[in-house]
């Protein structure tokens, strides 16, 4: 049987056909596998929150301060009763790196006083927003909802823009609406419900004046703040044994914000 002639130009083209499947090239092209036009881009990733832990709320409070809020810590004759008294209640959570909270309730001869301080640390879930963007809005979520004028939000430089909306109205002033006998104590103006520009990075005080009952009046103060990604809350709340008696708001209100620019002073240590 005759052979079939070999054919060279024929296996030279082959071996260029060959050649071109590898997607290769001499000049660093890329291949087809590639996606050239993804080719240099990077997705920029928000920064983290100063903070990944959180302090433990029972013991951020110091017992001198705890004295001053809660006068009838001294009146417990029984010591076992006082320490237990000191030590509060914690409040329940399954994550202390993300919250934490604590509660005193004591009763003196004059008032009952309550105090509760909560430690929330916020993280976002969204690689585009910072956890400090997520606290913010968070914050100002729960400064909406006690009746304040928004906080003015801040740039992605930490830099403060644009102006805070006209403020609504606030629980007190409804109450007092509401009420005929308390107008009569309503919270005097340079006292009322407010933004604070000294404490962490946003802050307000909320004060409520309400009957508990029919005869004794119950005063709570709110002060929250916004440190970095933690937010903290403490409510203070008095109520006096005598009737009549209306726990001074000023008071109340300087106790509760030093105590608050302790706990700020605490986390920025």
């Amino acid at each position: 049987m005759q052979r079939k002639a070999y054919v060279p130009g024929v296996a030279a083209l082959l071996a260029v056909l060959l050649a071109g499947c590898t997607g290769s090239s001499d000049d660093g092209g890329t291949t087809d596998d590639s996606n050239p036009g993804q080719a240099g881009t990077a997705t920029a990733v928000a920064e983290p929150g100063r903070y990944d832990t959180l302090p433990e709320a029972c013991g951020a409070v110091g017992r001198s301060t705890l004295d001053s809020l809660l006068p009838g810590l001294l009146e417990i004759a029984d010591e076992k009763q006082r320490e237990t008294a000191y030590e509060g209640e914690a409040t329940l959570t399954y994550d202390t790196d993300r919250k934490t909270g604590c509660r005193w309730n004591v009763t003196s001869a004059d008032a009952t006083d309550h105090l509760f301080v909560d430690f929330e640390r916020v993280v976002s879930y969204d690689t585009a927003v910072s956890d400090d963007n997520q606290a913010q809005e968070l914050f100002a979520g729960k400064a909406t909802a006690a009746g304040l004028p928004l906080p003015a939000a801040s740039g992605t430089d930490g830099g403060q823009t644009g102006a805070a909306p006209t403020p609504s109205a606030t629980p007190a002033a409804a109450s007092a609406a509401a009420s005929p006998s308390a107008s009569a104590t309503t919270t005097p103006a340079d006292l009322q419900p407010r933004l604070l520009d000294d404490l962490g990075d946003e802050a307000f005080v909320d004060d409520v004046l309400a009957a508990a009952g029919s005869t004794a009046k119950q005063r709570t103060v709110t002060v929250a703040f916004r440190t970095s990604n933690v937010i903290v809350t403490l409510v203070y709340e008095e109520q006096p044994t005598t009737v009549g008696v209306v726990p001074d708001s000023k008071e109340l209100q300087d106790r509760a914000r030093k105590l608050a620019a302790e706990l700020a002073d605490s986390l920025a240590g």
